[in-house]
């Protein structure tokens, strides 16, 4: 149980922010609200003076370094042979659509599911037009 609960275990490296920049500091303060027990209602409201799209972007990052964190602690007991179906129980089964390789909804097994999601989720977060590094240049609205 040691080996799957390890905390630096990830699927993919983690997203960081640049230390000294607005948005790494909008990363600490909503680690330390969420770290501090405090309500989630609070957690997660906009600090006065900041932009939306930045706050929304920092915890857009963070939920997916999260999501990585948690994968990467079952993806090797999920195999194509254990997982042949990307499913959310019984009743749903997900398939892949990316209009790229995958122009109809394929059903792909779980594991390989998840590579594309996360790849595909990758490329969102790292699209300068979406989440641009520089604060105050957001060419779309994230929110």
């Amino acid at each position: 149980l040691k080996q799957v609960f390890n905390k630096d275990k990830t699927f993919r490296p983690k997203r960081k922010f640049e230390p000294g920049t607005q948005r790494f500091e909008l990363h600490k303060q909503a680690q330390a609200s969420l770290s501090s027990g405090m309500d989630l209602k609070a957690a997660v409201q906009l600090p006065s003076g900041e932009d939306q799209n930045d706050w929304v972007a920092v915890h857009v990052v963070d939920f997916f370094n999260r999501i990585n964190l948690i994968y990467g602690t079952i993806c090797e007991f999920c195999t194509e042979r254990t997982c042949p179906v990307m499913s959310g129980g019984p009743k749903y089964e997900y398939r892949w659509q990316d209009d790229l390789k995958y122009k109809k909804p394929t059903a792909l097994a779980a594991p390989q599911y998840m590579n594309l999601l996360m790849d595909w989720i990758e490329v969102q977060i790292n699209n300068e037009d979406i989440f641009p590094t520089s604060v105050g240049k957001c060419k779309e609205e994230i929110v």
